[in-house]
């Protein structure tokens, strides 16, 4: 839907309409700021830049508080032709430090991750796909800036280990992982690498999905040996993963929300998003 069709709809249900039920005019510019802010933060990104601020010089001034700009999601934008990295660096700026959410979609530059983190060290909640290289020093330098992190979901088409190690190692309140794995090697291969990192450096973990991990038994166990407040457990797709022995038994009465390997799981490849899409996901 195009901002203008949205802005359509929203008028078309009263939410832009001129008048009040009484007859009388409002006046949208004269609406208290708190008010407007909250209307506002249910608009994307774009919906923001493109439209609201140029509504008139009361909205503008809204669309600059820094309360607006603590849940960003940038994953629609490289299909509608934007510059990525110039556009994340901006909202970055306006947030002034109180980003607690970003969802970014494909991960720019290292430069950019780096920029991210040198002003938004109260982010707790970082979602991304990881297309661009980058070096383990430059994921450890930027999450080294992040303390408060505490939920990291990525997407990824090679090994991930190294950087596991990092991430937990960098952010001790670390209680979400999401580990999504394409491509990293034909169904028959074996590696229990990441989730002996899990288990060795992300402790206080409550939710963690691995899907299309390439881990066994043995690795789910070290997993569960060492995490001990785990509540929420997605292997779906995860292959290698049999449940032999007291394996089923421990996590059906360990885990309060257990996602087998075999259950069922979709995942789409989105063109307008740039995404690989996971449904059916756990509640947080």
């Amino acid at each position: 839907m195009r901002p203008s069709d949205k802005m359509a709809s929203s008028s078309s249900l009263g939410l832009f309409s001129p008048e009040s039920q009484e007859g009388e005019c409002i006046n949208w510019a004269e609406l208290p700021s708190e008010l407007l802010l909250s209307i506002l933060s249910r608009l994307d990104t774009i919906d923001i830049l493109e439209n609201a601020q140029k509504v008139c010089t009361s909205w503008r001034r809204v669309c600059k508080d820094p309360a607006l700009w603590r849940k960003i999601n940038m994953r629609k934008l490289g299909k509608l032709g934007y510059n990525i990295e110039t556009l994340c660096r901006h909202v970055v700026d306006l947030s002034q430090g109180g980003l607690v959410e970003l969802d970014f979609g494909y991960m720019g530059p290292e430069s950019l991750l780096s920029y991210i983190a040198d002003r938004s060290s109260n982010l707790r909640s970082l979602k991304l796909e990881i297309v661009y290289p980058i070096t383990t020093e430059g994921l450890t330098k930027a999450l080294g800036k992040l303390p408060l992190l505490e939920k990291l979901e990525v997407a990824h088409f090679t090994r991930w280990e190294a950087y596991l190690k990092v991430a937990g190692q960098s952010c001790p309140n670390l209680k979400t992982l999401k580990l999504h794995c394409f491509g990293t090697g034909p169904p028959w291969y074996m590696y229990d690498d990441d989730a002996l990192v899990i288990a060795e450096t992300m402790p206080r973990l409550s939710h963690l999905q691995l899907f299309a991990n390439k881990l066994t038994d043995a690795g789910l166990n070290a997993i569960l040996d060492n995490c001990p407040d785990l509540e929420h457990l997605d292997l779906r797709q995860c292959s290698n993963v049999n449940l032999v022995g007291d394996m089923e038994k421990r996590c059906s009465e360990r885990i309060k929300v257990f996602r087998r390997p075999r259950d069922t799981s979709h995942v789409t490849y989105s063109e307008n998003e740039d995404l690989f899409t996971l449904d059916a996901d756990y509640d947080q």
